[in-house]
């Protein structure tokens, strides 16, 4: 599968490293602002087609597919331009700024019968997989924790009074945007949406959350989340059953599953997995797009939608307000 990307950061090289090791997967074609940003990053991957023209990129035959990496305020747009274009399209979490947003998103796709997939890795994991297939041993669950606290490395510029990307709301960034919706998608993928939903957080004086801790209330149980861009924590994830606790070293990444019983026996989950992560990811899209399937089950339109319906909610409760919020 011919792919285009759009985005030359880090997270960009990390996908097609990965991506690369897919049967399936050929880099074709990057995009960046400039020709000479986009002739660079192209080389180190020995690409020779390059745009600085989004539309033509989305009409050119040299990609079927394209991976989004552009600012999350720019995913609706970059993503319904290829969809229309019918090109499959796999963006980064999250998906979109909102939940309007995804849903006209994932509804562009529908009519042009081509798959949108949100780039989540978490949740297509083996380790998270085997988390999946073993909640039944923990007999009747009552709570999902789930921290994911990591301290940028530009809140510093930050605090000294340069507001970067990763914390200006024109770009839909923030907190609970790039780090908190780790917690929030694995929680909906295995429970569903909540009943209710009450967050409470920092909100820095750019507009976006520097961190913060929600709970959400299940018919018989309830989720407790913490994230932070301006802290760090080391505390695993947890899933607690009547008759046993299931543990994760790390919600984003899980690679350690264990559940520890009631009567005192332990038992370890956890499965051998790539260290190029995005791995998993590439391989449902690639398998997906290949079979002529419009949409993953784990990554699912629902889930996704539900998850950015979530997330506005608490970003409604802690005051983080984005530009695209106001757009029909």
């Amino acid at each position: 599968m011919k792919f285009g990307i759009i985005g030359t950061n880090w997270i960009t090289d990390a996908f097609i490293e990965a991506a690369q090791e897919v049967n399936g997967f050929e880099l074709t074609a990057v995009y960046s602002r400039t020709k000479e940003k986009a002739e660079e990053f192209a080389g180190k991957y020995g690409v020779e087609t390059t745009f600085t023209n989004l539309e033509a990129m989305a009409a050119s035959n040299d990609i079927e597919a394209v991976y989004i990496a552009s600012p999350n305020a720019f995913h609706a747009e970059h993503a319904s331009l290829f969809l229309k274009n019918k090109k499959h399209v796999l963006c980064e979490k999250p998906v979109a700024s909102n939940a309007k947003e995804a849903s006209k998103m994932f509804g562009v796709a529908k009519e042009n019968n081509v798959l949108l997939m949100e780039a989540l890795k978490s949740t297509l994991l083996p380790n998270f997989k085997v988390v999946e297939e073993n909640l039944h041993k923990l007999g009747k669950i009552r709570r999902y924790f789930a921290s994911y606290c990591q301290y940028s490395s530009r809140y510093d510029a930050y605090k000294e009074g340069t507001v970067l990307n990763a914390f200006n709301p024109q770009f839909s960034n923030g907190s609970i945007m790039d780090i908190g919706v780790y917690c929030i998608y694995p929680l909906v993928v295995l429970f569903g949406k909540p009943e209710s939903v009450k967050a409470t957080g920092v909100l820095l004086e750019s507009g976006v959350d520097g961190e913060g801790s929600v709970v959400l209330k299940y018919k018989d149980m309830d989720a407790v989340v913490m994230y932070s861009k301006i802290t760090n924590s080391n505390l695993p994830a947890e899933i607690q059953g009547e008759d046993g606790n299931l543990v994760i070293d790390k919600i984003h990444t899980p690679e350690k599953v264990e559940i520890f019983y009631r009567n005192g026996e332990k038992e370890e989950l956890s499965q051998p997995q790539k260290a190029k992560t995005m791995f998993y990811e590439a391989e449902e899209f690639i398998r997906l797009a290949q079979e002529g399937e419009t949409e993953s089950e784990t990554n699912s339109i629902e889930n996704s939608i539900t998850t950015m319906e979530i997330i506005d909610e608490i970003r409604k409760q802690i005051g983080v307000v984005f530009p695209s919020d106001g757009l029909e």
